[in-house]
This record gives structure tokens, C-alpha cells and sequence, in this order.
């Protein structure tokens, strides 16, 4: 069983950068970790994604040079750097992990079998 906590949420004027952070417990190497975001009234979208053993990336092409997605195995954390915010990043930023050796759909939802229960990010204009 795989543990999720995020944190690093909050509110920033446009422009500006935060770097979530999320904290596993259990296994997750040779796992898809991914960052997930969901509006109000939206369906939950893929942000970015990384598989924890040899570090390959993914990300939604809106979030490209944008956002940065990393892991420190050691630590069992992943983070997602976000600069350059706009308003429209406003959401609840959820991070989720696959099963192992699973990251063949790296930003759909269907692919993540463990969820956090979400960190806040609001953007002001």
C-alpha cells in the first residue's frame, strides 16, 4: 500500500512559483508518480508525470517550460516546480502513483491506483 501527501500549496500572484511536494510511503520504485490537477467544476487533468527509476518525464503540453517535474528517490518525494503561474493554474494539485511497472498512460488518471488527498494552489491576476 502506497501513502501520498502532498504539501506546498497556496496563494501567489501571477508570475510567481511553488514547488509542491509530495511524500510516499510504501514502494514506489519502478512506479509512474504523477501531479494531477482538478478546478472547480473541471474534470482532473495530468500535469506532469515521472517514472521513479531512471527519471523519464511527461508533461501536458500547457505545462511545457512552465513546470518541472523531479524526484529524490532517497527522500521517497516527488516534487513539481511551477513558475510562470496564471490565474487559470488555480486548482486542487493531487499527487498519485501507479502500480509498478505501470506508466503507460502517464497523465490519465486511469493509470494511478494511489491518490493524496490534495494541496491548494491559488493564483491571483
Amino acid at each position: 500500500q502506497v501513502q501520498l501527501v502532498e504539501s506546498g500549496g497556496g496563494s501567489v500572484q501571477a508570475g510567481g512559483s511553488l514547488r509542491l511536494s509530495c511524500a510516499a510511503s510504501g514502494y514506489i520504485y519502478y512506479t509512474c508518480m504523477g501531479w494531477f490537477r482538478q478546478a472547480p467544476g473541471k474534470e482532473r487533468e495530468g500535469v506532469a508525470a515521472i517514472y521513479t527509476v531512471g527519471g523519464s518525464t511527461y508533461y501536458a503540453d500547457s505545462e511545457k517550460g512552465r513546470f518541472t517535474i523531479s524526484r529524490d528517490n532517497a527522500k521517497n518525494t516527488v516534487y513539481l516546480q511551477m513558475n510562470r503561474l496564471k490565474p487559470e493554474d488555480t486548482a486542487m494539485y493531487y499527487c498519485a502513483a501507479s502500480k509498478p511497472y505501470s506508466c503507460n498512460s502517464p497523465l490519465s488518471t486511469g493509470e494511478f491506483s494511489y491518490w493524496g488527498q490534495g494541496t491548494q494552489v491559488t493564483v491571483s491576476s
